[in-house]
């Protein structure tokens, strides 16, 4: 297997008028192709500004990130144009809150950004609706999201995450916002859908029976991973 991620002695900090604080030090991290990774930890611990940093949101203070085949993508050294191609090709999101467009029915929010990236509008629409009747909600598509209940708002932002065939999926406390029920229920839903669609997934949460459905699981503490 390949690698797909490799995060080499990274330090992520922020600098105040009164204060330095270190949120990550030291931090190693390498992600094998088609591999289901976990991170946990307390809330502050640094997991979310670690999927920042992967995502191309965050910027790193030391150390490196490496993505892609060969390390294709340096993520210190690409310019805002490299890091949109980087995020819109290489990388599906998936957030606690589904961050869903209110005024675009399901369908169009999980086409959208495959159109964008110039997809031809009805080859963006069949493969939406494909991946729409995978996560169990094809006859909701017409739906606008605040006609559709939390757990299928979730699965709607799982297929959108899909849609542009990333390589790699970044899921942060993706069943955070839902019950119990239908926590474990998105929980089986995404690592099926990865399994299906053979894409790494990388995923931070609070929730351990979610992360036992992981390979290998990390927690996060004093800015470095732990297995």
């Amino acid at each position: 297997m390949s690698k797909i991620l490799e995060i080499k002695d990274l330090e992520k900090t922020y600098v105040s008028d009164s204060e330095t604080l270190t949120i990550l030090k030291d931090l190693n991290l390498t992600v094998e192709e088609g591999s289901k990774i976990v991170i946990v930890g307390e809330s502050g611990s640094g997991k979310s500004t670690l999927l920042n940093i992967i995502g191309g949101i965050d910027k790193i203070t030391a150390g490196s990130v490496l993505a892609g085949p060969k390390g294709k993508y340096n993520l210190s050294k690409l310019d805002e144009t490299e890091i949109a191609e980087y995020r819109s090709s290489f990388l599906g999101f998936i957030f606690q809150f589904h961050y869903l467009l209110k005024d675009f029915t399901a369908l169009e929010n999980v086409y959208m950004p495959a159109y964008i990236a110039g997809v031809p509008k009805k080859e963006a629409e069949e493969k939406a609706s494909q991946l729409l009747q995978d996560v169990g909600v094809y006859e909701r598509r017409d739906h606008l999201p605040s006609q559709l209940s939390g757990g299928e708002r979730q699965r709607v932002a799982v297929a959108r995450s899909l849609i542009n065939n990333p390589s790699l999926i970044l899921a942060d406390e993706p069943t955070g916002n839902l019950d119990p029920a239908n926590a474990s229920l998105i929980g089986e839903l995404l690592f099926s859908m990865v399994e299906k669609y053979n894409k790494t997934l990388l995923l931070v949460t609070h929730d351990m029976n979610l992360a036992q459905k992981g390979e290998k699981c990390f927690k996060i503490k004093k800015g470095r991973l732990e297995l």
